[in-house]
């Protein structure tokens, strides 16, 4: 039945007539076009769905024995969402012991742009750079995080799929605040510097490109392909060509394990480092590198901030033991082994009494590298923070991180047995387990929105219970993509204490059972699964002011101004021919609410795969 489910949800993602891939073969974020979260339209895309595409495929191959569309998806990814060599040139030109010119990273939009400090903050070295060059070259092997799919912004050529980006001006520039760019600017739209100068304030303004990339996305793409590898020998196939691509995205990953501007770890101060002062170990929320357009100058950063729903112990694990996936670098396994102990213990770290998994930590306080705050715990020297990264919403408020990162640390569990992550594990499955809602009726509900309060104890190499650090649950809904996510880890959990602990937990199995049994019951429609979701956000639509510096003014490609008292709307003003626009506006005018039922093409990937995964498992 569960298989049944994963080849039926299968059939209709690839289904043309229900839009979830353009006619490139790049899935959408949504079948839907107006929705605004991360992506703010529906036709973009991100490095994550790309990852679930990778995902969905490798357990296509598991169930038919046909790995060709897994194979289809590695090259829809090698050819539109990392860039090419043209696309990033002058990265031969990059000098590892001047890696990036530094700028103060600031809490609201209104404080952008940010001066890049040329002569007053030295900055650290980059220890990996050329430990990937010597085996791969200089080009940056890593995803972009967000393309527009079908050129919806202009900011491209006809119609064909262009690097875009959003977020750049710091922790309170929530969706509805960002002003979208090309990640190629050549000064053809926004102001005279194209949009340069609103995020930096520079000496002069060149022609350049930028990248950045999601850490998870990776991180998932290399743990789908490791299962497709294992359940591809099943059928005879040989995988081997994309195992090394894989093999060589992890080892460029190792670029989101330092700090943004190799400044060394719990200095707190501008400290360049030199070798791997500057390596925290963790997947940080980016790294990100750039230079300029026939000009021979390139750049990188890494990040400060590392968030824990964007750990990936299974992959850490993949990199640092599996021979087949050993990076051809020097140092890249033994980087990664690093990285598996230091992810645990940061799981173990941010784990609060109740037992879910609190934010993260910064190497950069405020991003500015100021001193932490008296009484601020730490990690490794790293301070604590509740919501890494972004505070409208706050990042971890989502309990989406928590299904998500978990799941990888459920399948490390089944796949090695590692004893350390046992109680880690036990306590947040009978947290969540109190915390989802079974009703007699046949409906349920699983957490939302999380409140985080207190702090974990300082870390000194074992958990303490952390009786300061709390978590509440605020709000509970049917985030169907959340829940299969959430089925997901119940599932491989159960899985692994039959496994491992010779006593299998039937709670955690028949609670996923449960949740995706009534998932299907409620939820099925002709394109997938999809509930009905209020979105009080969306007055933001027409209300939401974007931040544009006094004296500053330019055009989006379709002719939107660009001025100080724009709002969301005004310099989208494409989504008023949005076939949902009309009910989105007389919801405004009534003063309510909209509802919609969205398509999200990972949601959908993740309930077909908690689906098909069940039925392998059980």
């Amino acid at each position: 039945m569960y298989k049944q489910r994963f080849l039926e949800l299968w059939e209709e993602l690839h289904d043309p007539s229900n839009g979830y891939f353009s006619s490139h073969g790049i899935p959408y974020h949504a079948v839907e076009t107006l929705i605004v979260e991360a992506p703010d339209y529906g036709h973009l895309t991100t490095s994550e769905a790309m990852s679930y595409y990778l995902w969905l495929e490798a357990l296509y191959g598991k169930f038919t024995g046909d790995f060709s569309y897994f194979m289809k998806a590695w090259e829809t990814i090698e050819k539109y969402m990392i860039p090419d060599s043209t696309e990033q040139p002058g990265m031969s030109s990059y000098n590892p012991n001047s890696p990036a010119t530094y700028a103060d990273e600031y809490e609201d939009p209104s404080y952008y742009p940010s001066e890049l400090k040329f002569d007053t903050v030295r900055v650290g070295s980059d220890p990996v750079h050329n430990d990937l060059v010597s085996a791969y070259g200089p080009n940056m092997y890593l995803m972009h995080w967000l393309m527009d799919v079908d050129n919806w912004y202009g900011f491209g050529t006809g119609t064909r799929a262009t690097f875009i980006n959003t977020f750049q001006r710091g922790e309170q520039e929530s969706t509805w605040e960002t002003i979208p760019h090309p990640s190629i600017e050549e000064f053809k739209y926004g102001g005279p510097n194209g949009f340069l100068d609103l995020f930096t304030k520079d000496r002069s303004y060149a022609k350049q490109w930028r990248y950045t990339n999601a850490p998870d996305a990776e991180g998932r793409a290399i743990q789908a392909t490791y299962w497709a590898n294992q359940w591809a020998k099943e059928h005879g196939v040989n995988l081997s060509q994309y195992v090394k691509k894989a093999s060589r995205m992890g080892d460029f990953l190792r670029n989101d394990m330092f700090d943004k501007y190799f400044m060394k770890i719990g200095a707190q101060d501008k400290t360049p480092a030199t070798g791997y002062d500057s390596a925290h170990y963790l997947m940080a929320w980016y790294t990100a590198w750039g230079g300029g357009i026939g000009a021979s100058w390139a750049w990188k950063i890494g990040c400060s901030h590392a968030h824990a729903g964007y750990q990936n112990p299974m992959t850490a694990w993949i990199l640092a033991n599996d021979p087949e996936f050993k990076p051809e670098s020097p140092n890249g396994a033994n980087d990664w082994a690093k990285s598996l102990e230091r992810q645990l213990e940061f799981y173990q770290w941010l784990q609060s009494a109740e037992g879910g998994i609190a934010g993260g930590a910064t190497n950069s306080w405020n991003g500015r590298y100021e001193k932490y705050p008296a009484g601020t715990s730490t990690f490794y020297g790293m301070a604590y923070v509740p919501h890494p990264v972004y505070a409208d919403p706050g990042s971890n408020q989502w309990f989406g991180f928590q299904a998500w990162s978990m799941q990888r640390v459920m399948e490390y569990y089944l796949e090695t047995g590692d004893s350390s992550v046992k109680n880690l594990i036990k306590k947040w499955v009978d947290w969540v387990m109190s915390e989802i809602k079974l009703y007699d009726d046949g409906t349920f509900a699983i957490p939302s929105d999380l409140e985080w309060s207190g702090q974990p104890d300082t870390w000194t190499g074992t958990y303490t219970g952390n009786p300061n650090l709390h978590v509440r649950v605020t709000s509970y809904g049917t985030d169907l993509g959340v829940a299969g996510s959430l089925a997901n880890a119940l599932a491989t959990y159960a899985a692994a204490t039959e496994r491992w602990e010779g006593k299998l937990d039937t709670k955690a199995r028949d609670m996923a059972a449960e949740l995706l049994d009534r998932m299907w019951n409620l939820y099925r429609d002709d394109k997938g699964l999809s509930a009905p979701e209020t979105r009080e956000d969306y007055v933001r639509f027409f209300e939401q002011e974007v931040y544009v510096p006094q004296g500053w003014s330019g055009t989006m490609p379709n002719g939107d101004r660009i001025e100080p008292g724009v709002t969301f709307l005004d310099i989208r003003s494409k989504y008023l021919n949005d076939p949902d626009y009309p009910k989105l506006q007389q919801a405004y005018n009534e003063g309510k609410a909209p509802v919609f039922n969205y398509h999200r093409f990972w949601a959908q990937c993740d309930i077909a795969i908690a689906n098909g995964l069940y039925s392998i498992l059980f």
